[in-house]
């Protein structure tokens, strides 16, 4: 053997070197392996009591291991999972909920935890999220995925995030075979199948909430029909823009509808002002309208009856009745007008002086000033009274 050949081993060389079990060279044997085992047995009959006789003991010993092996069989759930036991390999189709269960042990029985209350998450069109920002990557577009054929023929770029997790730990564990990849492939079936019955403005403006609940509803609805054991939390829209190749016209298209909005919206204002202010005059013209027909309709009324009246007195005196009249029409007419009075009978000129008194009463305060002691105004005013009311007896006797 190598360790006996005494050129050398391979721990030590020459005829001195030092042997695998520590003996000098010359060629030491191993220790003998059936001595040990023989001395090992002596010491365990010194240990039990009888003097070696083990034959009784197999059965207690048995036993223990038997206790030790059962005991193994306890398990805890926590607050977060769910149990499943497995006996042979099949479920007994019961979860366990929070607590100390027991099952057989291994290699008779099994038990899974996963966690049903862990939020999980799927990302479709891009990798590296919010997880990926926080450790510092960069988020990796993944146009395989996103890119996604609208309705009406149009190009979009979508990216969006499933929020999952399990609702029944059994037929998560035992129905489907690769959960995330499950999750992500449907999701991204339905999502397409959504975005190819709407039109390329809903997706990208104002159809987003609407994308979002509908997809959450029909995954939902296809993971049950796969028995998968998951519910759908939320789907997140991250992006929803045209491709990069036509995103400044886009762009364009926006701004441009945003001035037809704008304008729209001060042209809805300007006519809210106007036309409230136009209705306003209209009403006013229309009530000043109804006005003057009243007023006309009562001063008809009033010339009618004060006809009548002039009528009934005309027939019970005429001749006074007309010469009222006339006296009323004549002063109506020069009341008006400018009065002078022609003497032919005067050897002048045969004009008559007047003395207009009612525009000298008028004019009287403001061309002439109040005297001190107010004894000569008073004075004057009074013999110009007099002289002008004379001379008017004169001129209609005259």
């Amino acid at each position: 053997m190598p360790w006996q050949n005494q050129s050398g081993g391979p721990w030590g060389g020459g005829g001195g070197g030092q042997g695998p079990w520590g003996g000098r060279g010359g060629g030491s044997p191993p220790p003998d392996l059936e001595e040990m085992l023989r001395r090992s047995q002596d010491k365990l009959k010194s240990i039990i009591p009888g003097g070696g006789s083990t034959g009784k003991f197999i059965p207690l010993i048995l036993v223990v291991v038997a206790g030790l092996w059962l005991v193994t069989g306890f398990y805890r759930v926590q607050p977060d999972e769910q149990g499943i036991e497995l006996v042979f390999g099949k479920w007994n189709e019961k979860k366990m909920e929070q607590g100390l269960h027991w099952n057989w042990p291994s290699p008779i029985g099994s038990v899974f935890t996963p966690k049903v209350t862990r939020s999980n998450r799927v990302e479709i069109g891009y990798r590296g999220g919010p997880e990926g920002a926080r450790r510092g990557g960069a988020i990796r577009d993944v146009n395989e995925e996103s890119v996604m054929l609208t309705s009406d023929e149009n190009i979009v770029e979508l990216q969006f995030t499933v929020l999952w997790k399990i609702k029944d730990a059994g037929e998560f564990l035992f129905n489907i075979r690769e959960p995330e990849a499950t999750v992500k492939v449907a999701a991204e079936s339905v999502m397409r199948e959504i975005v190819g019955q709407t039109n390329f403005d809903q997706v990208v403006t104002i159809g987003r909430e609407e994308i979002e609940r509908r997809a959450d509803t029909l995954l939902e609805s296809v993971l049950d029909s796969y028995h998968a054991g998951i519910q759908v939390e939320a789907i997140q829209l991250q992006k929803s823009d045209p491709p990069a190749d036509v995103i400044d016209a886009f762009n364009d298209v926006q701004r441009a509808r945003q001035d037809k909005s704008r304008l729209q919206n001060e042209a809805q204002a300007y006519a809210n002002s106007i036309v409230p202010e136009a209705r306003g005059q209209a009403e006013q013209i229309t009530r000043a309208a109804e006005a003057d027909r009243e007023r006309l309709l009562k001063e008809a009324e009033g010339e009618a009856k004060r006809f009548n009246s002039v009528y009934e007195a005309y027939r019970t005196a005429p001749d006074v009745t007309r010469r009222r009249m006339y006296l009323e029409a004549l002063g109506d007419v020069l009341g008006s007008a400018q009065k002078v009075i022609i003497d032919k009978k005067s050897g002048g000129p045969g004009v008559v002086p007047y003395l207009p008194l009612p525009e000298l009463q008028k004019r009287a305060p403001a061309s002439s000033p109040q005297p001190a002691d107010g004894s000569t105004g008073s004075t004057s005013a009074t013999d110009s009274s007099k002289q002008g009311a004379s001379q008017s007896t004169n001129e209609v006797r005259k």
